[in-house]
């Protein structure tokens, strides 16, 4: 599984790492932690540089959250619940979610898109309220690479350093890249059992 996976990211290049950095953004169940791993442990075999990995990887996720600030900034409040209501089942998207990041969003203000980068749960999802408040998308977009550069970064590193015990435990390797998936992929299925739609969330507030 770890060659298996290797093989693809490899072959893929950078821009199969720009491509699965702006999916993982967009579609929940892709995890930035299996590929920005796999792909450090490719930057130490010598296949990959690693600042160019880096800010390959960096792009793609500004990318992936430019799509939300877009839709924050086209949309008024009420075009999003509808939206939400009709998809969010699919994007693991609950209403409530989108409320806090707003909230957190107004408390704080812009340097709030920085600090939630993060935040495995609303680093993608403060982008909607960024855009909705109409927040400078060369601000955004500069708090939004900032973060993304820092946490991308330490991803990239954290794989570098297990590389040689990836190579000694290749096996075990393998498994624990095929819990990861299947984990994120479980959460996904649970949050799509169990996602409400919006009314059920303006009910109990």
């Amino acid at each position: 599984m770890t060659e298996f996976l290797l093989g693809l990211l490899d072959k893929g290049g950078y821009l199969g790492i720009f491509v699965l950095m702006i999916l993982e953004n967009v579609f929940p169940p892709i995890p930035s932690e299996v590929i920005l791993g796999a792909a450090g442990v490719l930057v130490e075999q010598g296949k990959m540089n690693g600042v160019t990995l880096w800010i390959v990887a960096t792009a793609g996720t500004l990318a992936g959250n430019l799509f939300w600030y877009w839709l924050g900034y086209r949309w008024s409040e009420e075009t999003l619940k509808k939206v939400i209501d009709r998809w969010g089942r699919w994007l693991t998207f609950e209403w409530d979610e989108f409320t806090k990041a707003r909230d957190i969003f107004r408390r704080y203000g812009d340097w709030i898109v920085f600090l939630l980068r993060f935040s495995p749960l609303l680093r993608t999802i403060v982008s909607l309220p960024a855009g909705l408040a109409r927040m400078s998308v060369w601000r955004f977009s500069m708090f939004t690479f900032l973060g993304s550069l820092i946490w991308n970064g330490l991803l990239i590193l954290g794989g570098q350093a297990l590389a040689g015990l990836i190579d000694e435990y290749e096996t075990l390797a393998g498994y624990a890249i095929i819990a990861v998936v299947v984990a994120g992929v479980a959460i996904y299925v649970y949050r799509f059992v169990t996602w409400k739609p919006v009314k059920a969330h303006e009910a109990e507030e």
